[in-house]
C-alpha cells in the first residue's frame, strides 16, 4: 500500500497528465513502408523482426549520415536539412536553437527535450547550462514545434502505434542530433556533452554511443527498451490502446529494439564518456523496475556512471521544486565532466 506522499504525487501526476486535450489513438500499422529496403512479406512480424536485428547490428551505418552542406545560423537559430528524408517537408528541416555562453572553454551541451515539448520546452535548462558556463544547442525532434506536418497538434508521428513510422523517426531524430553535433564541432566545441529527458534521453542516449566526441551524457528519465515504456507507460497510453491487440510486449520489445537505448549500453564499455543517470522514485511513465535494470546493466559495463533518484514521478519532474533539483544536478554533473 503506497504512503501518503506517494498517493499525493500519483495524484499531482494525473492531474498533469490529463492537461493535454489534444490525445489520441491512432490505428495501427506494421509500417514496412517506412523502413526503405525492406520487401514486402507475407508475414510482418518476422520482417520486423529481421530489419531490427540487421540495424542493431550494423548500427554503425543504421545511424551513419553525411553531414549537412545548408548549415545556416541566423540570430539563435540554426537551420539545415535533415539528413533523413521523410514524407513531410516539414519534418525535413530541422530547427535548433543556440545558447552561446560568454566564457564556454570550448564546452557546448546538445539539449533535446522530451516527447510533445513545445517550442520553449528546456529553454529555461539551456540559460542554465550558460550559467554554468556551458553554451548549449537546443534540437527540435523530429515532428515537434515547427516540425509537425500541416493539421497535427502533437508529435504523435514520433512516438505511434505504426511500428515502423516510429522507428524511422527515432533515427531520424538520433542523426538530426549526431548533425547537430557535428556543427558543434566544426563550430569549435572540443569538449561535447549530450543532455536528453524522456523520449529525448533515448535519443541522446544512442547519439552519444554513436558518436565518440561526446564526453559527457546526462540521460534524464531512462529505461531498457523502448517497446516496455510504451506497453506500460502512463504518458503513452493512447499508443498502447492503438496497438490493440496486434502485437504483444516481447514482439513489440523486438521490433524496436533499434530504438532503445539496452541495445548499444556495450559501445560505452572502454569510452571516455562519463554518464549521469536520472531516475523517478515514483515514475508511472519511465517505471522504475526498468530504470533499474538499466542502471545495473551500465554499472556491469563501464564504471563512469553516477545515479540521481529524485523523489517525484514522471511529469511532476518538471514542476517546482524537483525541476530545480533537477536542473542543478544535470548542470554541475556536465560542468564538472566537461
Amino acid at each position: 500500500m503506497p504512503g501518503i506522499y506517494a498517493r499525493w504525487i500519483n495524484s499531482w501526476e494525473l492531474r498533469l497528465a490529463g492537461r493535454d486535450p489534444n490525445r489520441r489513438v491512432l490505428p495501427f500499422e506494421w509500417g514496412l513502408d517506412w523502413l526503405g529496403e525492406v520487401e514486402p512479406a507475407a508475414d510482418p512480424p518476422d520482417c520486423l523482426r529481421r530489419y531490427a536485428n540487421r540495424a542493431v547490428r550494423e548500427s554503425e551505418q543504421f545511424f551513419a549520415f553525411q553531414p549537412p552542406a545548408d548549415y545556416d545560423l541566423r540570430g539563435d537559430t540554426l537551420t539545415f536539412t535533415s539528413p533523413v528524408v521523410s514524407p513531410y517537408a516539414e519534418n525535413n528541416r530541422v530547427y535548433g536553437r543556440y545558447f552561446p555562453a560568454r566564457r564556454d572553454g570550448g564546452r557546448a551541451v546538445l539539449v533535446l527535450p522530451q516527447w510533445n515539448a513545445d517550442a520553449s520546452g528546456h529553454v529555461a535548462l539551456c540559460r542554465l547550462l550558460n550559467r554554468f558556463g556551458l553554451s548549449a544547442l537546443r534540437l527540435s525532434l523530429a515532428y515537434h514545434d515547427r516540425r509537425m506536418p500541416p493539421g497535427e497538434r502533437r508529435a504523435d508521428f514520433h512516438v505511434s502505434s505504426n511500428l515502423g513510422r516510429t522507428i524511422h523517426a527515432c533515427r531520424q531524430s538520433v542523426i538530426d542530433a549526431r548533425a547537430c553535433l557535428e556543427w558543434l564541432y566544426r563550430r569549435g566545441y572540443r569538449r561535447l556533452g549530450i543532455l536528453g529527458t524522456s523520449l529525448g534521453s533515448c535519443i541522446a542516449f544512442i547519439a552519444a554511443t554513436h558518436d565518440p566526441r561526446v564526453r559527457a551524457g546526462v540521460f534524464n528519465h531512462v529505461s531498457m527498451w523502448f517497446g516496455d515504456v510504451v506497453w506500460t507507460g502512463l504518458a503513452t497510453r493512447p499508443v498502447r490502446q492503438g496497438l490493440n491487440g496486434a502485437v504483444t510486449q516481447d514482439l513489440l520489445r523486438e521490433c524496436w529494439a533499434p530504438i532503445s537505448p539496452a541495445s548499444y549500453v556495450g559501445r560505452v564499455a572502454g569510452r571516455d564518456m562519463d554518464s549521469l543517470l536520472v531516475c523517478a522514485r515514483h515514475d508511472t511513465s519511465f517505471l522504475p523496475g526498468f530504470s533499474k535494470q538499466f542502471i545495473e546493466l551500465m554499472f556491469r559495463t563501464t564504471s563512469r556512471v553516477r545515479v540521481v533518484w529524485l523523489p517525484c514521478a514522471h511529469y511532476t519532474t518538471g514542476e517546482f521544486p524537483f525541476n530545480l533539483l533537477d536542473g542543478f544536478a544535470m548542470c554541475r554533473f556536465l560542468a564538472a565532466r566537461l
